[in-house]
């Protein structure tokens, strides 16, 4: 099952100007200057101190497939926090976000409307205040059940009401996501 908040961190990772360290030794590097200090990298890394001080010098130099994993993920989290509030300020001002999508989606319709409830694949532009809602509620803590409300409002919006221009109060169902990718 395809997570929103994961989809919105990959999106606005592709904003990026530079890779993340490829080498463990430097992801730990990173890690240690940005949480200033071996004991809250072994702490976020479920990892002894003094494992992290060797991947520092390069004394271990390549680290488990699980720890490799957590590693990437704690400096990709962390890389170029500028980069990503500029991404983050552009798409919920003025570009908006683009939705790829295959999950079940419509509303509740006599059978055999073609509006009614099914599987359809969608790649819908969702506007600078949708984008925005996201963006917030991500950072307020939403549940992904509500991010994935406030993605089906937009959804809705732009591919039900056609911008407000029919089928008025409609409410829109988005269920059973097989694939869900936004882009900046």
């Amino acid at each position: 099952m395809a997570s929103v908040s994961d989809g919105l961190d990959r999106a606005v990772q592709q904003a990026f100007t530079r890779p993340i360290p490829k080498s463990a030794g430097a992801q730990m590097r990173y890690l240690v200057k940005q949480l200033k200090g071996t004991r809250a990298v072994a702490d976020a890394l479920g990892v002894s101190q003094r494992t992290v001080e060797r991947y520092v010098k390069d004394q271990i130099r390549r680290p488990r497939a699980d720890l490799a994993a957590r590693l990437a993920d704690a400096v990709r989290a962390r890389w170029q926090p500028r980069i990503r509030e500029q991404a983050r300020r552009q798409a919920a001002t003025s570009t908006g976000l683009v939705v790829d999508t295959r999950a079940r989606f419509g509303f509740t319709a006599a059978p055999g409307t073609s509006d009614d409830a099914r599987i359809r694949h969608l790649t819908i532009a969702l506007p600078p205040q949708h984008a925005a809602r996201l963006f917030d509620a991500q950072d307020a803590g939403a549940s992904e059940q509500q991010l994935r409300a406030i993605a089906a409002e937009g959804l809705g919006e732009m591919y039900f009401r056609d911008g407000g221009r029919r089928a008025h109060g409609l409410e829109v169902e988005f269920t059973d996501v097989e694939h869900l990718k936004f882009d900046l």
